[in-house]
């Protein structure tokens, strides 16, 4: 009895085959699965395959851990391995489409096909297979970065958080336009936008969902036990281990169609920058938000760094990095929770740093409300998208409780205090104009 063909002599007899004998196995079995056989790319799991039939676009919500970069670099492979065909690969920013989609546990570079030689070329951003397949990264927060390119396929990972999703995709579909049947994967832990919602209503989408405890056996021991019972139940959790798209709580202060409605690049200009700072109580997580006010008199949040469990000199630093950063006018810090204590570790770190500290004298939703009437307004908008910080503001509600994830609102509680300060409180200081 003859031992059977290795995987390449398959592949390399698939190629062989004409084109539209291809084509009609690949439509008939879906892509991953002829590919994957004839590549020799070892198991994966059915919701990781490509489906069957006439798709232009594959959408995988899913939770983290699931193997979503795992099935989209596989999907990558298998075709570029197939024939020459160019890619797109778009991640929410240039470093994290090299550190995950190409040089991650589950990227490109180590999911090499056998006897498949692929050359990484990080100056220029681009990989090309031994056959001349080509793919090149692009960020998901420059949607322009994808004008003038075309594509047979393309790959775009966490694509619900690239801070300009919506325009980015848009131009990623336009530009996938080589070949007979061009296609694009996009793989993501969901998040309740709009036009995500949009987009997975459309004809020629196909979706799949899964859950961070399907992929159990790949992950740690324990692992997905410990994040169940930290996270099981909140809006962290049925987002990010459930793979839900999490829709708005009964009488919160914000929604999400609000927040993505106040939606908007940060103005060339800033008349005046605040960090807001929400100090953590026995170890927790310490809010910091930067804010910005517009020429227009418009507030826009720039930027979420806020620090989980560390130690307080950590989060000290972490603020005034920020500060420094952003070219603030005034950090305005919380001083219930740490007393003068609050100040003195911001001043321990930069003794010049201009600290106004604020006293809570009522709750945390009521210090919201004028905030939330300020969106509702038009006068906030955020620069990006902050899952964070959006889950914590949609978890504030009218009769005054919170139902967001984690014990206290730390992010959106800093947030409300650099936006009273902009835009509720006296004027700090006389406006100026400023070039970031």
């Amino acid at each position: 009895m003859a031992n059977a063909k290795p995987a390449a002599s398959l592949l390399e007899n698939f190629r062989a085959l004409p084109r539209a004998v291809q084509q009609r196995l690949l439509n008939q079995y879906g892509e991953n699965t002829v590919l994957a056989t004839l590549a020799g790319a070892g198991a994966l799991r059915p919701p990781q395959l490509a489906p069957a039939g006439d798709w232009g676009i594959w959408v995988i919500l899913a939770g983290r851990g699931f193997g979503k970069t795992r099935a989209g670099a596989q999907w990558v492979h298998d075709l570029a391995c197939a024939g020459r065909r160019r890619f797109a690969l778009v991640a929410p920013t240039l470093d994290a489409a090299r550190a995950v989609m190409v040089e991650g546990e589950s990227g490109l570079l180590a999911l090499l096909p056998p006897e498949q030689r692929l050359t990484w070329q990080p100056a220029a951003k681009r990989l090309i297979w031994g056959n001349g397949s080509e793919a090149r990264l692009f960020s998901g927060a420059e949607p322009d970065g994808l004008r003038g390119g075309q594509f047979d396929y393309a790959w775009g990972d966490e694509f619900a958080h690239w801070a300009h999703g919506e325009d980015t995709v848009m131009n990623l579909r336009m530009a996938t336009r080589l070949g007979r049947s061009p296609r694009i994967v996009l793989t993501t832990t969901p998040l309740p936008l709009n036009w995500l919602k949009a987009l997975l209503a459309e004809p020629g989408v196909v979706t799949t969902r899964g859950r961070t405890r399907d992929n159990e056996q790949n992950l740690p021991k324990g692992f997905v036990g410990r994040l169940e019972r930290r996270f099981g139940g909140s809006i962290t959790g049925r987002q990010e281990l459930e793979g839900e798209i999490v829709e708005d709580l009964d009488g919160a202060l914000w929604t999400r169609a609000l927040i993505d409605r106040q939606r908007r690049p940060r103005p060339a200009t800033l008349v005046r920058v605040v960090v807001g700072v929400d100090p953590p109580a026995g170890g927790g997580t310490c809010g910091i938000i930067v804010v910005g006010l517009g020429p227009d008199g418009c507030a826009h949040v720039l930027d979420d760094v806020s620090q989980v469990a560390v130690r307080p000199e950590q989060w000290a630093r972490a603020v005034v990095a920020a500060a420094d950063h952003w070219q603030v006018d005034r950090v305005v810090a919380e001083v219930n929770q740490g007393g003068a204590m609050v100040t003195a570790m911001l001043k321990s770190v930069d003794s010049g740093l201009p600290v106004a500290a604020v006293r809570a004298a009522r709750g945390k939703v009521a210090r919201a409300e004028p905030v939330a009437a300020l969106y509702a307004e038009g006068r906030v908008f955020h620069a990006g998208v902050f899952p964070a910080l959006e889950d914590q503001l949609c978890g504030l509600l009218v009769d005054g409780r919170y139902a967001g994830p984690g014990a206290s609102p730390d992010r959106a509680d800093a947030a409300v205090w650099a936006l009273s300060a902009l835009l509720l409180g006296d004027r700090l200081s006389l406006p100026g104009i400023r070039e970031l």
